[in-house]
């Protein structure tokens, strides 16, 4: 089954208004307005759709809305039934801040084809590679730097890895230096830095490290309809994660996930700058009329374009 092509407008729209609604806020210092803007946009025009639509991914659960939860329904409740993902405002310090790459991020597929993830961290690795063997997370970052550029044809100091600059990759950022490996360290946004290994455009060859779980399973979205590869392991840390994740039906806790069962069947994956980065330009307002890009993904189509759209206020 594959998903109708006229949603695709229709959840370009959903993030290009929430990406305006924090466009207002971008370098006013406050990421918790920026991103509630985010949210009370993003919830306000899918529950204008008809459609039965289950947020899987979400920035919370049930206790902490007014963030779109994990299991809260979404929609008029007539049409389709999809399974979403969302992260209205990622990368809510470059929004706060007035910095590149804030993206408003939605992703959808058919009913029990998204994985729903508890708010965890999540282990993960991204190539253009889709080949098995190449890298994997079970490999030491020497023996997936080595496999790669032979893969490739490139020594390893003509690859660049992305990583997320935090103290907890020190170990694997010295042991890429050590390797001669090209760096590209982002402050925040794993959903943008995954997504730069889809085009040899951005050139970044791997994408590795610690971040968001929610953020890996709408990355692996995008890269799905790219046919690049992914795989994530969650980190629960504490009991109450994984109690969280029992209830989500996760048993094994140390369970390595392909790109393969984390998204499945026709998906739908939008991208909307809210501030200008690596994947697209950020809201403009002029007069009474404002223009947006947004990144789109349609698996089934093989559409993978950026949309430029100039809309009224």
């Amino acid at each position: 089954m594959t998903i109708d092509i006229k949603y695709i407008d229709k959840f370009i729209d959903v993030t290009s208004k929430a990406a305006l609604a924090s466009s207002y806020l971008i370098g006013k210092k406050d990421k918790n307005a920026a991103d509630k803007a985010a949210v009370d946009s993003m919830r306000s025009q899918l529950n204008k759709m008809n459609i039965q639509g289950e947020i899987v991914i979400g920035e919370g659960e049930l206790d902490e809305a007014p963030m779109l939860y994990i299991g809260e329904k979404v929609g008029t409740n007539n049409g389709p039934v999809f399974d979403i993902a969302v992260d209205p405002l990622e990368g809510t310090n470059f929004a706060a801040n007035n910095l590149p790459g804030a993206l408003s991020v939605i992703a959808l597929a058919e009913k029990g084809c998204l994985f729903s993830a508890p708010e965890t961290y999540m282990e993960k690795i991204a190539t253009r590679v889709k080949e098995k063997n190449v890298v994997d997370l079970d490999y030491t970052i020497k023996q997936n730097i080595h496999n790669l550029s032979d893969f490739l044809n490139k020594n390893p100091e003509n690859l660049t890895a992305c990583i997320l600059d935090r103290p907890r990759h020190k170990n694997i950022i010295d042991k890429l230096r050590g390797l001669r490996v090209n760096l590209k360290l982002i402050t925040d946004g794993d959903v943008s830095g995954a997504m730069l290994v889809t085009e040899e455009k951005y050139n970044v060859d791997i994408f590795l490290g610690i971040g968001g779980g929610p953020e890996g399973v709408l990355a692996a979205t995008a890269l799905d309809a790219y046919n690049c590869s992914f795989q994530g392991r969650f980190l629960f840390e504490t009991d109450e994660d994984k109690q969280r994740a029992k209830k989500m039906g996760i048993n094994n806790f140390t369970k390595k996930y392909e790109l393969s069962e984390i998204v499945s069947g026709d998906s739908i994956f939008c991208a909307t700058g809210i501030t200008s980065g690596d994947l697209v330009k950020g809201i403009e307002i002029h007069n009474n009329e404002f223009i947006s890009e947004t990144l789109v993904t349609h698996k089934s189509s093989g559409l993978k374009k950026v949309i430029k759209l100039k809309q009224n206020l």
